[in-house]
Formats: C-alpha cells, sequence, structure tokens
C-alpha cells in the first residue's frame, strides 16, 4: 500500500484530533456517488475496523478499508488553504476522469 500525506496534511490531521479531544488518525475510503462514480470519502477514527489497512507518516495514522484501497494506493494527500479556502487535495495517480464539479471520480 502506498499512500502519503503531505506534512501539511499531517500538521491539519494532528490539529483537529487534539482539538476533537480524541482519535487515532485519519480515515480515507471512497464511495459511490456522482457522475462520474466514486468520492473521496475522509473521516476520523476513534475505532479501527477489522480489515483497515494502516500507515504512519509523519506521527499521523491513515486508515483504509480493504474495498478502498486499490482505488487509493499511490494516492497523495495534501491539505491547502486558498483565500477562504481550505481542504485535502487528492492527488490520485488511478483516476482517469473526474466529472466537471470535481465531487467524483473515475479509475
Amino acid at each position: 500500500m502506498n499512500i502519503t500525506l503531505s506534512q501539511q496534511a499531517a500538521e491539519h490531521i494532528t490539529r483537529h484530533l487534539e482539538k476533537r479531544g480524541k482519535g487515532l488518525g485519519l480515515r480515507l475510503g471512497v464511495r459511490t456517488t456522482g457522475c462520474s462514480g466514486l468520492a473521496y470519502d475522509v473521516d476520523y477514527v476513534d475505532e479501527p475496523k477489522s480489515d483497515d489497512n494502516v500507515i504512519e507518516q509523519w506521527g499521523v495514522k491513515v486508515f483504509v478499508d480493504s474495498r478502498s484501497l486499490p482505488f487509493l494506493d499511490g494516492i497523495h494527500v495534501d491539505y491547502a488553504r486558498e483565500g477562504l479556502n481550505a481542504g485535502f487535495r487528492f492527488v490520485n495517480p488511478n483516476e482517469k476522469a473526474s466529472c466537471g464539479c470535481g465531487e467524483s471520480f473515475t479509475v
């Protein structure tokens, strides 16, 4: 499993977990939705699931379920702030196309 985090993403996750006062790390997955078929699903993990794959970078754990792993292998997760907008950015080598609004993608 090859998933990487930027230092900015790791720092954001760490700050958010500290602010929440609990949590083990970030859950990254995919769900079926939108006009292109798949969308990224991001949440914080309080308890791991039995089929989780876990990577750790910059002191942050990322949990990925077995179903999502083939779609996310090789992904780079960044966190960026542009003006009033801030959020995770995904660079996924498996992504073949995305919808015009950026909500979903296909592999």
